[in-house]
């Protein structure tokens, strides 16, 4: 909390995505455009086939042009980006890995030097200096990966520098080579999508199947390196991360099973279309393929920064920049007198330190939809809950009165009106409704924390003594506090789950 917050209007999440996947996209697409050139060329020149150099030689301008333009400036977003939405986290792991990054941008100028002297080589080299420069182009964009692929997966899986603070225990984590190999096989599927989405422009001749057939085989070598990876990866997480996953979070679960779909699509576009069928890769076919593997990019990048939650470095420091060792100072002391950079709208200021990383109140995870109809108290007895409310967050550390202030902010900011009023509904519906707001963010029926077995077969009155000692069942069990139109249609709503209601 030693940094200013910048505060932007959609979700940090989505602005990660737009520029942190999309350069890591770009970053993987050029590794991979640096193996198949110079592995193509070489097949090439053995066969002195001029068909194919000539497709190389307009293939190199894009990968160069990608990798020394967009690719470069990307990244620079990323630094800007992530300094300004975690400064925390990022200023951790700069202390920890500042000579990596250093080594990185070592291997990143090594890379863009020889892409260029690769693709203005073609006719003034010898072919053995101008592969060797395409080996140098391909091995320093491999030693990139290398790098930062040892301080990604250090954000999932810290190992054993969590006691250690070993620069080495935290490279080599538990994730290292799974993903350093499960991500090699995506450079070499992506850069063999891309050039069958060249290659299906071509007209249909004697080449053209020659061509496509070996984009295919190309692609296909990356997803069987990809498949036995990726399960090699999700079982190095730890068990504890991954069950939590499947309890309580359903954006990267979901994300997960979107991968696989789109890893079965492109394997079966590459086997009819690429193989068997290599005249009739045309270009929309190559487009929706091309989607695919994006597609299946965006999934996994999304699994792999959500499923870590509530840490943007596991079992060191949760997602709102706050470090564990600080969790004690801070339930002692509250949040307040640990801002360093104060708004004097002290509601406004806990919301966007403790919930704004992840949550808006209209947008990205947006929490009005969860509290428009609530009340005051309500709101901050969720807020005082957070740990135990499905979707795996951070504790909320500070006091009870910064917990009503943050509240307040958040009341005012939502639909105040009843239930009833806002969404026009009435009995069994309305009570639905209210199960929702009020009991379905801890108890999820038929999924996470359902409580209905110890629920069905108690009548009205039963229900009702429930409800009225609410907050006496759990200390994170809010009091209901709903009014009595509320109480009956949720107890109505209850009873229906006895008659073999819809859950």
């Amino acid at each position: 909390m030693d940094y200013p917050f910048w505060d932007v209007g959609i979700g940090y999440g989505v602005l990660m995505a737009v520029i942190a996947v999309v350069h890591v996209f770009v970053s993987h697409f050029a590794i991979g455009g640096g193996l198949y050139l110079v592995v193509a060329e070489r097949t090439a020149r053995k066969k002195n086939d001029r068909l194919m150099l000539q497709f190389l030689r307009k293939l190199s301008k894009f990968f160069v042009l990608v990798t020394v333009v967009f690719g470069a400036l990307t990244g620079v977003g990323i630094w800007f980006v992530i300094g300004l939405l975690n400064p925390t986290a990022t200023e951790a792991l700069i202390h920890n890995f500042v000579w990596g990054w250093a080594t990185e941008w070592t291997f990143f100028v090594i890379e863009i030097t020889a892409a260029l002297l690769y693709f203005y080589g073609w006719d003034r080299m010898s072919a053995k200096a101008h592969m060797i420069i395409g080996w140098v182009y391909f091995g320093a964009a491999w030693m990139s990966l290398f790098i930062i692929n040892g301080i990604i997966t250090f954000m999932l899986t810290p190992g054993d520098w969590l006691a250690t603070g070993n620069f080495w225990d935290g490279f080599f984590n538990p994730t290292f080579w799974p993903s350093l190999w499960l991500r090699t096989g995506v450079c070499i599927m992506l850069a063999g999508l891309y050039a069958l989405l060249v290659a299906s422009r071509y007209k249909p001749d004697d080449f053209k199947p020659v061509l496509v057939r070996y984009n295919a085989i190309w692609s296909i070598i990356g997803l069987v390196i990809m498949v036995p990876t990726f399960y090699w990866y999700w079982n190095a997480i730890p068990s504890g991360i991954v069950q939590t996953a499947l309890e309580q979070m359903p954006t990267p679960i979901a994300s997960l099973y979107g991968s696989f779909w789109n890893a079965g699509l492109i394997a079966v576009a590459l086997i009819l279309f690429g193989l068997l069928i290599p005249k009739r890769y045309n270009l929309v076919i190559g487009i929706l393929v091309m989607i695919f593997g994006i597609s299946w990019f965006f999934e996994y990048e999304w699994l792999r920064e959500s499923i870590r939650k509530p840490y943007v470095i596991s079992g060191y420091m949760y997602g709102n920049g706050v470090s564990l060792a600080s969790v004690e100072q801070l339930e002692q002391e509250g949040y307040l007198g640990n801002i360093a950079f104060r708004t004097g709208d002290d509601g406004a200021d806990l919301f966007r330190r403790a919930c704004r990383s992840c949550h808006s109140i209209g947008n990205y995870k947006a929490l009005k939809p969860a509290f428009d109809g609530a009340d005051r108290a309500f709101i901050a007895a969720m807020v005082k809950g957070t740990h135990v409310i499905k979707g795996n967050m951070p504790p909320f550390l500070g006091t009870e009165l910064e917990a009503s202030l943050t509240a307040e902010h958040i009341y005012g900011r939502v639909d105040n009106r009843h239930l009833s009023q806002i969404y026009g509904l009435s009995g069994v519906e309305l009570g639905r409704k209210v199960y929702d707001v009020r009991c379905g963010s801890c108890h999820e029926l038929g999924g996470y924390n359902d409580k209905w077995e110890s629920l069905s077969g108690l009548t009205a009155e039963d229900l009702g003594d429930i409800l009225d000692m609410a907050g006496d069942l759990g200390e994170e069990m809010p009091d209901f506090t709903g009014d009595s139109v509320e109480r009956e249609a949720l107890i109505e709503f209850l009873l229906s789950l006895n008659e073999g209601g819809e859950r």
